[in-house]
């Protein structure tokens, strides 16, 4: 049994989005970061640090955003999520260091820091459709982050033509769509 432990819009998200994707059943326990229940003794007795996201499996904790996309993708090789050839596997992990460590701490050092490094990602991206060629874990991990400062950096689509089509194909997948459909019924709250 899979239980995620997620809160609307945050990077939980990816591994929202990665479940629907797989099609797996799975139990969902939104998290009020808002009202601190993820600093509650019940919570931090599954994930120590208060952090979303906590994916249960069978009861035993996993955290953080890659290690759950990774172990999703590879407990339901159907959903190709991971591709077979090692090298793309490689590039999946590549793109996944770079986001969460590059990418995501973007919007606490500035502006100008934050588009410079948008700008790096619009390039890696090209113009492929996928980040590493086929649809995988790290097309979903990317989307999550400019979904969530896209719109509070004033992206334009002028400027990261890569990663706004990247965008639009992903919102166009009904992972996505029913993902964002049932965070946004519990509502975000996320700092602007």
């Amino acid at each position: 049994m899979l239980t995620l432990y997620f809160s609307p819009g945050s990077s939980s998200m990816a591994p929202h989005i990665a479940l629907h994707e797989v099609g797996a059943p799975f139990e969902s326990r939104p998290i009020s970061l808002a009202e601190k229940e993820n600093r509650t003794p019940a919570y931090l007795a599954i994930n120590p640090e208060g952090h979303v996201p906590t994916m249960l499996i069978d009861g035993r904790a996993l955290t953080e955003v890659a290690g759950i996309l990774y172990y999703l993708a590879r407990r339901f090789p159907e959903a190709s999520l991971l591709p077979d050839d090692i090298e793309a596997q490689a590039q999946v992990v590549s793109w996944m260091s770079f986001i969460a460590s590059t990418v995501h701490p973007v919007r606490r050092q500035g502006l100008e820091h934050a588009r410079a490094v948008y700008a790096i990602a619009d390039k890696r991206l090209g113009n492929r459709e996928w980040a590493v060629g086929s649809y995988s874990i790290a097309d979903i991990h990317l989307f999550r982050l400019f979904w969530r400062f896209s719109n509070s950096l004033k992206l334009s689509r002028i400027e990261f033509p890569s990663l706004f089509a990247h965008y639009d194909r992903m919102m166009a997948r009904p992972a996505v769509q029913r993902t964002l459909a049932i965070e946004s019924s519990i509502g975000y709250e996320l700092p602007a």
